[in-house]
């Protein structure tokens, strides 16, 4: 049957509208598979965008080695952006990267929260601000931090069925979100 996508971007944008200030504010994409994502994020918030250039070392299973940043973050709160999280080795070595290069905080968003071993310990890093995800995966009380924030996706999940059932537009919900 029919398939429609849904994406949890607006969820998070609307979250960080709120709690980011857009003249302080990088959005960043933490390697060049996200840059697409990222450059939506920086045009919905009005604010500049950086890239993370980065190389797994084929030789290390899991293993993410940072090369340089492309953009301007000295100074600068960072929003790293991504689809998911899991190991977490990626997230933090780009939040590494990024306070090296002078960020003054890093924020990471991701839509699913994977989360596996090590993932918790090692999203605690002083590197972090905070982590922000949704609850498309169930995320027990052992993986929860007080720097993490969870927002729910039940009011996106019912608008959409409005639209489905109205003979919407569930498309149209998302304006170019991905």
């Amino acid at each position: 049957g029919p398939v429609d996508h849904l994406f949890a971007m607006p969820v998070l944008l609307e979250h960080m509208q709120r709690e980011l200030d857009p003249s302080t504010l990088t959005v960043v994409s933490p390697d060049m598979g996200r840059v697409r994502v990222a450059d939506i994020w920086s045009d919905k918030l009005g604010v500049p965008l950086a890239i993370i250039h980065k190389r797994r070392d084929p030789l290390v299973p899991n293993q993410v080695s940072v090369h340089e940043i492309v953009g301007d973050v000295k100074g600068r709160v960072c929003l790293l952006v991504d689809d998911l999280i899991d190991t977490g080795r990626t997230i933090v070595k780009a939040a590494e990267a990024l306070k090296a290069n002078g960020a003054i905080g890093v924020v990471v968003a991701a839509t699913h929260a994977v989360f596996s071993d090590p993932a918790v310990e090692l999203l605690q890093s002083e590197a972090i601000d905070s982590v922000v995800v949704t609850d498309t995966l169930p995320l027990p009380a052992h993986k929860r931090w007080d720097g993490l924030t969870v927002l729910p996706i039940a009011p996106l999940l019912a608008n959409a069925i409005r639209e489905v059932f109205t003979d919407g537009s569930v498309t149209s919900m998302f304006d170019g979100a991905a």
